[in-house]
């Protein structure tokens, strides 16, 4: 794989667009060339850093499942924008009030707001390892979350772009199907349900997400590029060694791996699980599938 250091009861029936998904076309976009560019292997300047890492993909590209796969393995805490912001409005905290009103008046949340929202998290987690997930989204949310962390000496170390071509997201889309109550999401292609057709804990009937569709995902693509290519060129562009950069593509049998290999060499003092470490046996080297 290419790592570049920036480098309802019965079966499932397929939607019409399933069946025709090679001849699905849409926008089409490349990174911008940044993102080839070579970054040697030094820095971060920290001997041995704490994972701080953002994680970034394009809809559909696997990044929750490549994080949920590190925070498994190793001592590493997610942190969900959108978790920490439900639990606020449900413990009716200072943020939680205001982000409902403005939630509940159809705005935007300020930048500062969701700043104050990871800010707070982040106070109680100095010195251990984590991934942010859902913030920054844009340029500005990026310098705003580079300003709190450099004033507390405590930079990103690790930002991970996982890019994936747009015929294998489709693909991963058209054999995906959910449980929706649960929120548990089988593939027919290489995760089956016990049965076809339904969950495997319930037996209830699975479906198709609404917004599983190449008409919504190449909208959502659009919205992905015009947002995260400036937020990357911004990290790409940064004083030589500030962050590690890292581009995950090609392969996507190998991203997993290649993540975990990326957080084993360079942030060693990242700890496995207590069960991690107990299921593997002597010598042996254990690497689960990406999907």
């Amino acid at each position: 794989m290419a790592l570049s250091f920036f480098k309802s009861g019965a079966r499932p029936r397929c939607p019409n667009w399933v069946r025709s998904v090679s001849n699905v076309t849409g926008t089409t976009h490349s990174l911008p060339i940044y993102m080839n560019l070579p970054v040697t292997e030094g820095s971060p300047t920290d001997a041995n850093p704490s994972l701080r890492m953002l994680i970034f993909g394009k809809p559909c590209a696997g990044k929750g499942t490549l994080a949920s796969k590190l925070t498994d393995k190793y001592d590493i805490h997610s942190i969900s924008t959108g978790d920490l912001l439900r639990q606020h409005i449900l413990q009716r905290t200072d943020i939680g009030k205001e982000a409902e009103e403005i939630v509940a008046s159809g705005g935007l949340l300020p930048d500062e707001l969701m700043l104050d929202l990871v800010a707070q998290k982040l106070d109680t987690l100095r010195n251990k390892n984590w991934i942010l997930d859902g913030f920054p989204r844009t340029q500005r949310q990026g310098r705003l979350l580079d300003n709190y962390l450099k004033h507390r000496n405590l930079p990103l170390s690790l930002v991970v772009n996982v890019d994936i071509r747009d015929d294998v997201i489709l693909n991963w889309m058209a054999n995906r199907w959910v449980h929706i109550p649960s929120g548990r999401v089988y593939s027919t292609s290489y995760k089956p349900p016990k049965v076809s057709g339904y969950d495997d804990v319930t037996g209830e009937p699975l479906t198709k997400r609404p917004d599983d569709t190449p008409e919504i995902y190449f909208r959502r693509l659009d919205h992905y590029y015009a947002q995260t290519s400036p937020l990357l060129y911004y990290y790409a562009s940064r004083s030589p060694h500030a962050t590690r950069l890292v581009n995950l593509d090609g392969d996507v049998d190998l991203l997993w791996p290649t993540l975990d290999s990326v957080v084993r060499k360079f942030f060693p003092t990242v700890r496995e699980r207590a069960m991690q470490a107990r299921a593997r046996l002597p010598g042996q080297m254990q690497v689960r599938s990406l999907l």
